[in-house]
C-alpha cells in the first residue's frame, strides 16, 4: 500500500547529503584548479559524493518503480487522501504496519547492498593503487 514511502524518505535524506558532499568536494578541488592546472592528477576515486549518488539512484529507482506499481493496482489515487489505505482507520493501521515491516526491510536491504558494493569497490581501488605503486 505505502511501503515505498519509507525508502522515499531515506532517498530524500540521502539526496540532501549527496548535494552537501558534492559542494564540499567542489570547494576542496577549487584551490587546486586555481593553480593554473599545475597540480598532479590523482587517479579517479570513488568519492563519498559518488557513493551517495549511487545510493540515491538506487533508492529513487526503487521508489519510482514501486509508486508506479501501486498506481497500476489502484492503491494510489490522484485525489486526496492519495493513498486508498488512508480512507478508513482500519486500513490505515494495516498500511502503517506494512510501512514498518516491508518498507523498512526494503530500505535496509538496498542500503546494505549499497554498502557491500562500496566496500567491494574500495577494496578493488586499494589493490589497484598498490599495484600501480609497485610498478
Amino acid at each position: 500500500m505505502a511501503c515505498f514511502i519509507v525508502p522515499a524518505a531515506e532517498a530524500i535524506v540521502v539526496t540532501a547529503a549527496f548535494v552537501a558532499a558534492k559542494k564540499k568536494e567542489n570547494k576542496i578541488q577549487a584551490p587546486k584548479l586555481a593553480d593554473e592546472g599545475k597540480f598532479e592528477q590523482e587517479p579517479k576515486k570513488f568519492t563519498w559524493s559518488k557513493k551517495l549518488g549511487l545510493l540515491a539512484g538506487l533508492l529513487w529507482g526503487g521508489v519510482l518503480l514501486l509508486a508506479f506499481e501501486h498506481l497500476w493496482h489502484g492503491e494510489i489515487s490522484p485525489v486526496y487522501p492519495f493513498l486508498t489505505a488512508m480512507q478508513s482507520p482500519g486500513e490505515t493501521k494495516v498500511m502503517l504496519h506494512e510501512m514498518a515491516t516491508v518498507g523498512v526491510t526494503m530500505a535496509v536491504t538496498v542500503t546494505a547492498v549499497w554498502g557491500a558494493i562500496c566496500a567491494f569497490v574500495d577494496v578493488k581501488y586499494k589493490k589497484l593503487k598498490s599495484a600501480s605503486a609497485e610498478v
